[in-house]
């Protein structure tokens, strides 16, 4: 692979990584709750009209979805380093400014210990 996708990769993994721990609005779900959930819709499904089902069906499959990305959630701190190597290199090469990096979540610290700093 070369440098320039191999540094892709990186700063992809790290923005999808912020991405999915990012704050959401509303109370946060835990795993506990989406099994109780999931408990309810397999309750429901036998005697649920067919579009009442399709309904269950869907919440059911996004909630399995939740549920695997909470029980395995990619360590952000295990991807730092990686981003704090290439993130220079790469806001150079593409024209990334400190402003972007801190609209998509990018902490100011790692920024600072990546090279980048406000202009």
């Amino acid at each position: 692979m070369d440098i320039d996708k191999s540094q892709n990769k990186i700063i992809k993994d790290y923005l999808d990584g912020l991405e999915k721990h990012k704050a959401k609005r509303g109370r946060r779900r835990s795993p506990e709750t989406i099994k109780r959930r999931l408990t309810a819709i397999d309750d429901k499904l036998p005697t649920a009209s067919t579009l009442t089902k399709l309904h269950l069906i869907q919440e059911k499959l996004d909630l399995d979805s939740a549920l695997k990305a909470l029980e395995t959630p990619a360590n952000i701190n295990d991807l730092e380093p990686l981003f704090i190597e290439v993130a220079k290199p790469y806001s150079e090469r593409h024209n990334i400014s400190y402003s972007a990096w801190r609209a998509m979540g990018v902490r100011p610290e790692i920024l600072k210990r990546a090279g980048i700093v406000e202009a």
